[in-house]
């Protein structure tokens, strides 16, 4: 039996295969049978399918010790920006699909996120907390454009007082000021824009169908000169792909104007280990061993490792040096204003919602179409 041959990048797709979630009970496994149908360098395009789902609940709350916030709002299950280092994929496999294309092509869209957000606001015991918005997934993704559900999202905020931070890497943010700038003028709202690479070309693989670095670093300037403070994540940082560019991405985003910076180092946890080396030998064939070296320098010896106190920022050597240089870089160029950026967003203004809407069972009830018996 011949080899697999190595996996053929998708244009405009961050995952090169549809690798099995961990909870699937039957195994498959590739080999080559020598038949060769089609372009080999190039894998067929896989279209996006975003589905409505009404949710139960819409606030997730967590306790890590190493997220600096308590209570996240996500208004989208999978993401088409399809980067590959992403965090959420594994949640794919809670649904019975694959942590791979499905998560960046089989969406879901939580329709009724705006009503259940109201509802929890109006609950007479709820206690207001700052919200993070677009932190599993991207609130910004492009089926946003359309579907308009962060918008929604924002807006009950808006009329609530209610703190929030963003954070996503799609300039769509910016359709929004209207609503941020004058809750940011009332510490409200402050926002983060990921810029992982100023390398368009690397962009295009690592995340294909979020907005370009340029793109990116305009919305900081954008965002930042409507009054809404605005920090840089440089998340993930990866070994010789976007390592090298720390300090660049610093400066081209304190002279767009973010205000504040934060980084996390490569995570590669369940499932996205085995995407990530895919789309290394896909892309980065000649450095991926060298790649998974220093990840495992940083990781104990391992691929990954999911202690709160090391899951961020690593161990080790060269996570000592990547900490040191981003700290160095940061103080030198006067990007620490956003430290605790969360703790600054006010909460003594907020002020429950003066329309509810009807319970969750009777509304989706009747958007199956199911007749109200009483």
């Amino acid at each position: 039996m011949l080899p697999p041959r190595p996996l053929a990048a998708r244009k405009g797709r961050g995952a090169v295969s549809n690798i099995q979630g961990r909870y699937e009970l039957d195994q498959r496994e590739r080999f080559e049978d020598g038949w060769v149908a089609g372009d080999e360098d190039e894998a067929p395009a896989v279209r996006t399918v975003v589905t409505d789902e009404y949710a139960k609940s819409i606030l997730t709350r967590n306790a890590s010790p190493d997220v600096p916030f308590n209570v996240s709002l996500n208004p989208y299950r999978g993401c088409e920006h399809g980067c590959i280092y992403c965090f959420a994929r594994p949640t794919h496999s809670y649904l019975g699909l694959s942590p791979g294309l499905d998560f960046e092509t089989r969406l879901f869209a939580k329709v009724n996120a705006p009503d259940l957000l109201r509802r929890e606001l109006a609950s007479p015991s709820y206690v207001p907390e700052h919200i993070a918005i677009g932190v599993n997934t991207d609130a910004y993704q492009p089926c946003e454009r359309q579907r308009r559900i962060t918008r929604q999202v924002l807006e009950v905020l808006h009329e609530c007082n209610h703190p929030v931070g963003l954070i996503t890497k799609n300039a769509l943010i910016e359709r929004d000021i209207d609503l941020l700038a004058p809750m940011a003028e009332k510490r409200l709202a402050c926002a983060a824009i990921t810029l992982t690479t100023l390398d368009p070309e690397i962009a295009r693989t690592l995340e294909p169908r979020a907005a370009a670095p340029a793109r990116r670093l305009r919305a900081i300037r954008t965002l930042a000169e409507a009054g809404i403070p605005v920090s840089v994540s440089v998340a993930p940082i990866i070994p010789f792909v976007t390592e090298p560019e720390i300090e660049k991405i610093l400066e081209a985003a304190r002279d767009a104007g973010a205000v504040g910076a934060h980084y996390v180092v490569l995570r590669l946890p369940w499932e996205v280990n085995p995407l990530f080396k895919e789309w290394l030998e896909a892309h980065f064939p000649e450095r991926a061993a060298r790649v998974m070296n220093r990840v495992r320098d940083m990781r104990g010896g391992k691929d990954y490792d999911s202690d709160f106190s090391k899951r961020m920022h690593g161990e080790g050597v060269w996570a000592d040096l990547i900490q040191q240089r981003f700290a160095k870089t940061v103080e030198r160029l006067g990007m620490g204003g956003l430290r605790g950026r969360f703790d600054k967003l006010d909460v003594s203004q907020f002020r429950r919602p003066l329309v509810v809407p009807p319970s969750a069972g009777k509304q989706a009830g009747n958007a199956t179409g199911q007749l109200d018996l009483f």
